[in-house]
């Protein structure tokens, strides 16, 4: 990062980037319905549905949740069910559950107002260095930097940065000397608005940047090799087995435990097959340490994929009778005896949805 200190001795430097890019901006910033909003509460929903999620993806959820949940204080007086349920197939569900608990906390101990300083939002879950940089420039006007992916990217090729970005200080204070002072907040946009439609991961469209007579990895022509990337590790993929058990018209589904992956969600009970199990053996054992009742397996009725963020699964999905006990909510929050119809009130993961949505289309 040596030429980053070289380069900005000059005071005129960060003047040659930055108002190119806010230029751009002003011609080129992508609609989308949390712009020119000043709400905190606004800005801080669009960051959070932001992370790991598309644009596109997130505006119809955005529009509804404000619909349901138009303030903080709405968002705090919630039932975590019905969050969740709005939340239902935008995925990283934790990003719900911080949320909510956010808002408890702005309501709690911030009377309602969303806090307008770096150190104060980030003491709220979820919230970190980056949203809280994103809600301090664009709703407060403060003179905080951003660094995402896209922003990653923009600088790494801007500089030509021909290292592994590793030390996450180093690439912050670059961002953060760069940052125009009062013009934050369209600056940071400006940055990753560039990152997503022209300067992006592959083929990226050089000629349209703003900022072409100032990039290093494309004076050398080495755009498309920054920024420098760890060799990815091969992700790793599971066998699971579920079960649907029924009595009187009604399907059993669990709640799973708040601190685990999709917590606060309900599913199918099930789990991951052990080495040496088979499908059939793995539903029994994880009927028995779940909900302490044995089953008799029966016919398998769907076979499902889906990919999480660092791992992909196979869910093999069966009919299964009970032989032995009644369920009891050992390794699971809670349990529930539902006619299929009911299904759609309570939040599920895709696959789990998917085998609901199957039962109530047999009805």
């Amino acid at each position: 990062m040596a030429k980053k200190n070289s380069k900005l001795q000059n005071p005129n430097y960060k003047l040659l980037i930055t108002n190119p890019l806010l230029r751009w901006y002003k011609k080129n910033a992508r609609v989308m319905p949390w712009r020119g909003s000043k709400n905190p509460y606004h800005i801080w929903v669009s960051e959070i549905m932001l992370q790991q999620t598309q644009v596109e993806t997130v505006i119809p959820y955005y529009r509804r949740w404000l619909k349901r949940f138009p303030s903080v204080k709405k968002l705090a007086k919630a039932d975590l069910h019905d969050v969740l349920q709005m939340w239902q197939g935008l995925g990283y569900y934790s990003r719900a559950r911080n949320l909510h608990k956010a808002a408890q906390k702005v309501m709690r101990e911030f009377n309602g107002n969303v806090p307008n300083d770096l150190e104060r939002l980030r003491t709220l879950p979820g919230v970190g260095r980056y949203t809280a940089g994103a809600i301090l420039s664009i709703a407060f006007n403060g003179d905080a930097a951003v660094v995402d992916g896209n922003v990653k990217r923009v600088l790494a090729r801007v500089f030509n940065i021909q290292k592994v970005i590793k030390d996450e200080k180093e690439i912050w204070d670059l961002a953060e000397s760069l940052v125009p002072r009062g013009k934050a907040g369209d600056y940071n946009q400006a940055l990753m608005d560039l990152g997503a439609t022209i300067c992006k991961p592959q083929n990226p469209l050089c000629e349209q940047c703003p900022l072409k007579k100032f990039c290093e990895a494309k004076k050398l022509g080495v755009q498309e090799a920054r920024p420098v990337v760890k060799k990815k590790k091969p992700v790793p993929h599971y066998d699971v087995a579920a079960g649907i058990l029924r009595k009187n018209g009604r399907v059993l589904i669990a709640q799973r435990p708040a601190d685990k992956l999709l917590g606060g969600m309900w599913e199918f009970p099930g789990g991951k097959m052990e080495k040496g199990e088979t499908r059939e053996m793995c539903l029994r054992r994880e009927l028995i340490e779940e909900l302490g009742i044995e089953v008799k397996v029966g016919k398998q009725v769907l076979t499902l994929r889906h990919a999480f963020s660092h791992f992909k699964i196979t869910l093999y999905v069966f009919e299964v009778t009970l032989i032995k006990g009644k369920p009891r909510a050992i390794e699971v929050a809670d349990f529930k005896w539902l006619p299929p119809r009911a299904l759609a009130a309570y939040p599920m993961g895709k696959t789990d949805r998917l085998i609901a949505e199957s039962l109530i289309n047999r009805r």
